[in-house]
């Protein structure tokens, strides 16, 4: 194979025309994911007049299959479709969900369209960004940050387009642009076909065998959806949230049995430890932290002054513009904390990653702090949207302690055997996290439990237990 040119391998901007396919393909698939998501719950619950408790769970179940299917997607593009042909049968199936949205009666096959055609296109098109380059190519890391930059740009420009959208037409209009996003990313990625090329080995051309694979697929994952819908409405919502429960049991249990007949040494469980804890930790964060798309966006729309004022202009602004704060945040903070942690590393001051993660959960206590007075100054008059704008800077704060670091760590500390697994199952942790967002409140309520109130009390705990178990992890962590 030809060496590449020295000064494109180093330079940041030197890059494989197909990761600028990637970025803007991801960026208006994420564009199209999010500005859904920041209507959805507002949708169910103002439009379609569904129960709060119902909507929500709804919301959790949607958001929860989101990162459990992508399990499913990573099997049919290694076993028969390949990682092009599952990330364009996984754009189409979206493309169509989306559109499907903007019909009221198509509701659950266009969640179900949009579950599964994520499940197709999540995991691939990151397995592709990583194609482009050999493994110890020194642009590799700077790639993935340029491909984590689009997937926000996405989610900040989205909620603004699509909640204003709802707003001012109507929802349909708001689901019909999250379509128009997603049919982008498929030309986008369709036209940049030719440029995938991997670097490991020689580039094969899209071939029509693999265009009828991509449309069997496609025909097959629209009769699934429908036909599972059909299924689900039989059974009921309650039926269907503890098949949700079971299946993440069943793949849990797989995932143990299978790691019991794969590692061999002491060393290995103690890395594939540390990995199950942590992520156990993870999935109490993402319980609170994805409130953003469900309860705190019903609190912003019931509860926050949402009207500005210029002199004597004003105008009141969709309450799921606040779901932009969080990728714009990102965007400012993200490359503070990467120059922080190498400054700290260079001063023997750097925490451990579950310490770094510890202080996570402890950020998310203190926005649930502020969410709990805010809530309690609710009951007597609207309150500031700086409120709802602190909870998001310390969530967005707590974020960027646990999420990158998490993945990171996953790569680095999964034995080579079970790397992959591992990759899963973290983000298993996320898929429950996400399901337990949307229940976690009807699931208090229970108990006669205040849902923020709450979840401070155990993000508050998780952070503080893990911060003890901090150095014993990082022992696990480092076995060898």
């Amino acid at each position: 194979m030809k060496e590449a040119p020295a000064a494109s391998r180093t330079s940041f901007w030197a890059h494989p025309k197909g990761l600028y396919v990637l970025f803007f393909s991801e960026m208006w698939e994420r564009f199209s994911y999010y500005g859904m998501r920041a209507i959805l719950v507002l949708y169910l619950t103002y439009y379609l007049a569904y129960r709060r408790e119902a909507a929500l769970e709804i919301y959790g179940l949607y958001t929860g299959l989101v990162y459990l299917t992508p399990l499913l997607g990573g099997l049919l593009a290694d076993r028969w479709l390949g990682y092009r042909g599952t990330v364009l049968a996984g754009a189409f199936l979206m493309m169509l969900g989306h559109f499907a949205m903007a019909v009221p009666s198509l509701l659950f096959p266009a969640l179900a369209l949009l579950i599964l055609g994520n499940g197709l296109f999540k995991p691939n098109i990151s397995t592709l960004v990583g194609s482009l380059y050999l493994s110890d190519d020194p642009r590799r890391d700077a790639a993935f940050t340029l491909f984590y930059m689009g997937i926000n740009l996405g989610a900040f420009f989205s909620p603004l387009v699509c909640s204003t959208l709802a707003d001012t037409l109507s929802p349909h209009w708001g689901f019909g642009a999250a379509g128009v996003g997603m049919l982008i990313s498929l030309v986008i990625f369709l036209s940049g076909l030719k440029t995938l090329k991997p670097a490991a080995s020689s580039y094969t051309p899209f071939t029509r065998q693999e265009g009828l694979r991509v449309l069997v697929t496609i025909g097959v994952g629209a009769l699934v959806s429908v036909g599972g819908v059909h299924l689900a409405l039989l059974l009921g919502r309650s039926t269907v949230s503890l098949a949700f429960r079971w299946m993440m049991l069943g793949a849990v249990a797989a995932v143990l049995i299978y790691l019991l007949l794969r590692l061999q040494s002491r060393t290995e469980w103690k890395r594939v430890g540390s990995i199950l804890v942590l992520a156990l930790f993870s999935a109490l964060f993402w319980m609170g932290f994805e409130q953003a798309g469900g309860t705190f966006n019903l609190f912003a729309y019931e509860h926050t002054n949402r009207i500005l004022r210029l002199g004597s202009w004003q105008v009141e602004f969709p309450a799921p513009y606040f779901q932009s704060l969080n990728p714009l945040l990102i965007f400012i903070l993200a490359p503070l904390f990467s120059v922080g942690w190498v400054w700290l590393a260079r001063r023997r001051l750097e925490p451990s990653t579950p310490a770094k993660m510890a202080l996570g959960l402890l950020l998310l206590a203190a926005g649930f702090a502020v969410m709990t007075i805010a809530q309690q100054k609710a009951q007597l008059h609207k309150v500031s949207p700086l409120w709802l704008a602190s909870v998001y800077f310390l969530h967005t704060l707590g974020e960027l302690c646990l999420s990158p670091v998490g993945l990171s760590m996953v790569t680095r500390v999964a034995p080579t055997s079970v790397a992959a697994l591992m990759m899963g199952v973290w983000f298993l942790s996320s898929a429950f996290g996400n399901y337990m967002a949307g229940v976690s409140e009807a699931l208090l309520e229970r108990y006669h439990l205040p849902l923020y109130p709450s979840l401070l009390v155990i993000s508050g705990v998780g952070g503080l237990l893990l911060f003890l178990l901090a150095r014993p992890l990082r022992r696990w962590m480092e076995a060898s």
